[in-house]
């Protein structure tokens, strides 16, 4: 499942309402040897939002400890996500951060942050390859993302904006 060679990230964003409480998710495993859980909290968002937030703090997080590490595999279960970071946001660049029908980019801020974070790692000489996982597909990662996105949106700890590492540590120490 996981390589030496490369890092592997899980994301998933939750929003209870949508809009409503919300939460983002990544898990980000360094090779065969490290595992993170990173969970983030928005008291009033969109699912969207924290499907974004979760692959932005993954990529900030994997950017702390990429040592040799030359390929980063993103999975999500946001098509909206995977296809605009592909394929939308360069005519959405060149359009001045406007669609096809010029009406402005939804999420414009976050998607800026995105392409700001991708530049970093793409600076580092890090490939980004970005992968589709089908939702409540009993992928155990993606599943554990899910569970991780719901438990910050519900959470009455964690406060408005927080990101917090939830778990560093070995792999074969990690419990799902």
């Amino acid at each position: 499942m996981f390589n030496n060679d490369y890092i592997t990230i899980y994301t998933d964003g939750s929003a209870r309402g949508n809009p409503g409480p919300g939460g983002s998710a990544s898990i980000v495993v360094f090779g065969k040897s490290r595992v993170a859980e990173v969970g983030g909290k928005a008291n009033h968002t969109t699912n969207n939002k924290m499907e974004l937030m979760g692959v932005i703090n993954g990529l900030k997080f994997a950017l702390k400890g990429l040592g040799e590490f030359k390929v980063i595999k993103v999975f999500s279960d946001s098509k909206y996500v995977l296809q605009g970071i592909t394929t939308w946001i360069h005519n959405w660049k060149k359009n001045n951060w406007r669609t096809a029908a010029k009406a402005p980019v939804l999420n414009q801020e976050l998607w800026q942050e995105l392409d700001k974070v991708v530049g970093d790692v793409k600076s580092a000489g890090v490939i980004i390859e970005w992968e589709y996982v089908k939702g409540h597909s009993e992928n155990k990662f993606n599943e554990r993302a899910d569970v991780i996105a719901t438990t910050c949106a519900d959470s009455v700890e964690m406060i408005d904006g927080e990101v917090s590492v939830l778990f560093d540590g070995r792999l074969d120490g990690w419990l799902m």
